[in-house]
């Protein structure tokens, strides 16, 4: 299917972006080549156009939840940009580091001191910590 006339694809397109940040999705397209482009199409229809657009809950909790199912996986690569997802969502700092204090509790310290690590980079990055 053609990706310009496939709706859910430009959907999860629109809403990727909205979330992700329109220079994080262009990157992630800009870098595939014959063997990424597939998975890069079908994470965009397939995650971003289903679930993230369901009514139910809104992208600022969808992003705390995924955060914290990111760090039960252990995937700081994934954290970093879902804590800026999380943020352009409206999530605040002290909110992510709620939600990454919670899953120590349920996913064991390792994995939330590494998620605790990744987050501090961004958030660090995006000025949304006080440095005293």
């Amino acid at each position: 299917m053609d990706k310009q006339t496939d709706q859910q694809f430009q959907d999860g397109l629109h809403i990727r972006k909205q979330v992700m940040g329109d220079a994080f999705v262009e990157k992630a397209f800009s870098n595939t080549d014959a063997f990424t482009a597939p998975l890069q199409e079908f994470v965009t229809r397939n995650a971003w156009g289903t679930v993230w657009c369901r009514d139910g809950l809104d992208l600022k909790t969808r992003s705390l939840i995924t955060l914290s199912m990111l760090t039960a996986l252990g995937r700081a690569h994934e954290i970093k940009g879902h804590v800026r997802g999380a943020v352009n969502n409206g999530a605040s700092m002290k909110e992510i580091q709620e939600v990454l204090l919670h899953a120590s509790v349920y996913c064991g310290m390792p994995l939330a001191i590494d998620a605790y690590r990744s987050a501090h980079e961004v958030l660090l990055e995006m000025g949304k910590i006080d440095i005293a």
